[in-house]
């Protein structure tokens, strides 16, 4: 079976992209979705999930895979409420189950979840894009936080990691994690999983890890999904099937030492769901978000394509964060998931793969 499309969508209500626009896109299979009005730790239940179920169904799409169904801090902090937290998220993986959910893809970043410096920073060609200035996001947290809250209050989004009532505590949350080191991050990591793993192994869903955004510790809070070397480590720690990677080739590649390709072709029978993102760097440390073409970032997005082709990758793939196109300005489209460059992404990346196929075969 090869890979499979599919393209994230934020919901009826809480995204301008509507499911008739993206059954236009050539290709694309399943939609990528979660319930955003949801709260860490709260229990997905089944109606809601038959609601959007029902949604994606009447446009032939499937929903296998789900993004953003965020742990609890309680869970990452290791406090003895932990316990409590892990019972909801195992009934909400088997309530999810039920109505054919495959992969949950979940990320374990203390406090936020990805984090840049501009929303809609000017790429040159009368595009924007998501982009991450190295020294401003240094020491005041709360400055960075301020610039992304403003922006969802003035245009009324919701950003999954970026809870408003999470953020509403944030000097709490800092000093409750003041003890969490990167080996009680690991360690409590672990305990999570172990915890949860009968209930995906009875469910038959996978747990896909995101890596972290970007890959390196902020305001000195750990980061552990960031290179080759942790992503053995979480996968020896916990060598089960279902604990899987949702790889993303541009959270890594924000760090131009990490080598996707070589990860893919290393690991890729636990890569449940890949993100296909390019990053162009600059000699600073900053990183801006570009166009899925090859030559137009730094991440090797040809390489990374090959990769998969070469390991028969069979699992879910979907375009990471575009650039805004063709009148998509702040208010009008959720930042890096504008519908255009996306659906371009998508064009590219199979044409990619469609001429390996071919000249595979010959």
């Amino acid at each position: 079976m090869p890979m499979q499309m599919t393209f994230r969508w934020y919901g009826e209500g809480n995204d301008r992209i509507k499911l008739s626009d993206i059954k236009q896109i050539p290709g694309v299979e399943g939609i990528v979705w979660a319930l955003h009005h949801k709260m860490p730790g709260e229990i997905w239940e089944e109606e809601e999930i038959a609601s959007v179920k029902r949604q994606l169904d009447e446009y032939g799409f499937n929903n296998h895979v789900v993004e953003s169904v965020n742990v609890h801090d309680d869970i990452k902090i290791g406090l003895p409420t932990r316990d409590k937290y892990i019972e909801n998220y195992k009934t909400t993986i088997r309530n999810l189950a039920k109505f054919g959910v495959k992969v949950i893809c979940y990320n374990f970043m203390p406090i936020f979840d990805w984090t840049r410096s501009d929303l809609f920073h000017p790429v040159g060609d009368g595009s924007t894009a998501l982009f991450y200035q190295k020294n401003m996001i240094q020491d005041d947290y709360n400055a960075m936080a301020k610039y992304i809250l403003d922006f969802t209050e003035k245009y009324n989004m919701s950003f999954p990691g970026w809870e408003p009532e999470r953020m509403a505590k944030l000097d709490e949350l800092f000093k409750a994690y003041e003890g969490v080191d990167h080996e009680k991050l690991w360690a409590n990591l672990k305990y999570f999983l172990e915890a949860i793993m009968p209930t995906c192994r009875e469910c038959d869903v996978k747990m896909a890890i995101h890596m972290d955004d970007p890959p390196w510790d902020i305001f000195g809070l750990p980061r552990l999904l960031i290179n080759e070397k942790n992503i053995d480590r979480f996968l020896k720690m916990v060598d089960d099937e279902y604990n899987c990677l949702t790889l993303c080739s541009g959270s890594l590649n924000a760090n131009p030492e990490n080598n996707v390709a070589d990860i893919i072709r290393k690991h890729c029978d636990r890569i449940a769901f890949a993100h296909v993102r390019n990053v162009k760097h600059f000699e600073n440390g900053d990183f801006s978000e570009a166009s899925h073409r090859d030559c137009d970032g730094d991440t090797g997005i040809l390489d990374i394509l090959k990769a998969y082709h070469d390991c028969g990758f069979s699992g879910y793939i979907r375009p990471d964060h575009g650039r805004h196109l063709w009148g998509e300005t702040a208010g009008s489209v959720r930042p890096g998931y504008g519908l255009y460059d996306r659906a371009l992404g998508i064009m590219y990346m199979l044409g990619v793969w469609e001429s390996l196929e071919k000249f595979d075969k010959k």
